[in-house]
């Protein structure tokens, strides 16, 4: 099984290699799977993967969602809505631990209509139960936005597959933005062109790397700024840029704010230098507004 597993795995990397850099199409194939050792020597979790990879056709990708490790489940019994808990956590391996289903079951890879499928015949303490199984918080499909976007990081996806536009509305493009470079495992990195509306549609896929790069000519320096603002990350730096005003271009302070900001910078020796100031003394005028450099890191604590 094992063997099989590898090269099936082996003859998907072989092909994906053959795609043109510059084929549209290459959005919306699935990406390649490694096979990945259980702990009784097996490789089922991999090849349960590659099944799944191979049910999901672009016609369906962007119109269904199968659940992953990490997604917590809503499972609610028709015939007896008074049950405690009603949220399930998949757990490593893509099981699910559901008391009334007895031993765990492999989840992963499955529609939330097929999970409920396989508990109603797994549950035995209830003649014919109407299950219905929903996705509460999705965790497990993922992608990774950066560069010229105000809201880079992790961004999670509720389906197989989502449009271009749909990550890069969610990461806040900025003006300079020119070209996205799409980075999928197996396959060659393709560019596209962020002014050309006919492929702002290009399906993305969990686990793709997004990197927004800018027009020729644009800023290349940034800070970073992280804690308690609205959208933390790597920011634009421009000269004369005052420490309120990079905070602002974050979001603002969230709720769990304090009144301390740290600004550390590189010194001539490449230690940071850290130097702490009171936000509210600055905001109310009784001390200047600190003009930062760029790589300077902007740490905005939370209140004890």
């Amino acid at each position: 099984m094992a063997g099989l597993a590898a090269t099936t795995a082996a003859q998907t990397n072989n092909s994906a290699e053959k795609v043109s850099a510059n084929d549209p199409s290459l959005a919306r194939r699935a990406p390649a799977v490694t096979p990945k050792a259980n702990g009784s020597g097996g490789v089922v979790a991999s090849a349960h993967a590659m099944a799944v990879s191979n049910r999901t056709s672009p016609a369906n990708a962007s119109e269904i969602y199968r659940v992953g490790v990490r997604d917590v489940l809503d499972i609610q019994l028709a015939d007896n809505p008074n049950l405690n808990s009603t949220l399930f956590t998949v757990l490593e391996g893509g099981l699910l631990d559901y008391p009334f289903a007895g031993e765990p079951v492999v989840v992963a890879g499955l529609t939330t209509p097929e999970i409920a499928t396989l508990l109603r015949r797994r549950i035995k303490v209830f003649d014919n139960p109407t299950v219905v199984v929903k996705v509460r918080d999705f965790a497990s499909h993922t992608v990774n936005v950066s560069g010229f976007v105000a809201a880079p990081g992790a961004k999670m996806l509720r389906r197989e597959a989502v449009p271009l536009y749909t990550v890069l509305a969610q990461s806040l493009v900025l003006p300079e933005a020119a070209s996205a470079t799409i980075i999928r495992q197996g396959r060659a990195p393709f560019v596209i062109d962020l002014k050309n509306p006919d492929v702002s549609a290009t399906l993305i896929m969990a686990g793709d790397a997004i990197k927004v790069a800018g027009t020729s000519g644009t800023p290349s320096d940034f800070y970073f700024i992280g804690g308690e603002v609205r959208s933390p990350g790597q920011k634009i730096y421009n000269q004369g840029l005052t420490l309120t005003q990079a905070i602002l271009a974050s979001g603002g302070t969230s709720a769990g704010a304090g009144t301390n900001v740290r600004v550390s910078r590189q010194g001539t020796d490449g230690r940071l230098i850290t130097v702490e100031y009171k936000l509210r003394a600055i905001q109310a005028g009784r001390v200047p507004d600190p003009v930062l450099q760029k790589g300077d890191r902007i740490a905005v604590t939370r209140t004890n």
